[in-house]
């Protein structure tokens, strides 16, 4: 959390930014996530798959997908007056998953991008996560043709801790990727001020 300009002067309303990441599987949606709510033109570090890469990715459930991030996606979404979110999507293959560690320092929290048709795909997003206790939803990104399941079911086919955050959207939205990271940093903010308490009680 660091602030948008340091040098305010006292009296005034200093802008907040905070760092969310945007994770999961090959394919589930994070560039399309971040491209739909971003207020600024998106950085993207997408190249095209190649026959080699087919090799290595599993493209089964994404087979007309022909570009792959292989660093980050950076927007940035103003949620009110005084707070925005930059947001970083990560890489979803296996092999990129080193950049993960650089990309998750100074998060306040994460959104796990999921897929019903592949929902093992993010197995390991929440791993990690909670592993490293950041705080994160999962928002499944509800795709065209595919069955619908209900919250409660991808909590418990996810074994998420109790509380977790899961809900429903569409990537594609902005309205409802906004809501999707609306819902973050409440969440977030609720499980930092938990442990802040704790640790002074």
């Amino acid at each position: 959390m660091v602030p948008e300009h340091p040098d305010t002067p006292v009296g005034e309303t200093t802008a907040l930014a905070l760092k969310i990441l945007v994770a999961g599987g090959f394919g589930v949606g994070k560039t399309t996530l971040v491209g739909a709510v971003s207020e600024i033109r998106p950085l993207r570090t997408e190249e095209l798959l190649s026959e080699a890469g087919r090799t290595v990715d599993d493209t089964e459930g994404v087979d007309r997908k022909v570009t792959t991030t292989v660093a980050m996606d950076f927007g940035r979404i103003t949620i009110r007056a005084g707070l925005s979110l930059y947001l970083f999507g990560t890489p979803g293959q296996d092999r990129f998953w080193f950049l993960w560690d650089e990309l998750a320092q100074g998060a306040l929290g994460a959104v796990v991008l999921a897929d019903t048709r592949r929902l093992e795909d993010c197995f390991p997003a929440v791993d990690y996560f909670e592993h490293r206790k950041i705080p994160f939803v999962v928002a499944v990104n509800c795709f065209a043709g595919a069955r619908q399941h209900d919250a409660d079911d991808v909590c418990r086919a996810l074994d998420l801790d109790l509380g977790t955050p899961v809900v429903l959207c569409d990537a594609r939205e902005r309205d409802s990727g906004k809501e999707v990271l609306i819902r973050l940093v409440e969440y977030a903010g609720r499980m930092h001020t938990a442990r802040l308490l704790d640790s002074v009680g």
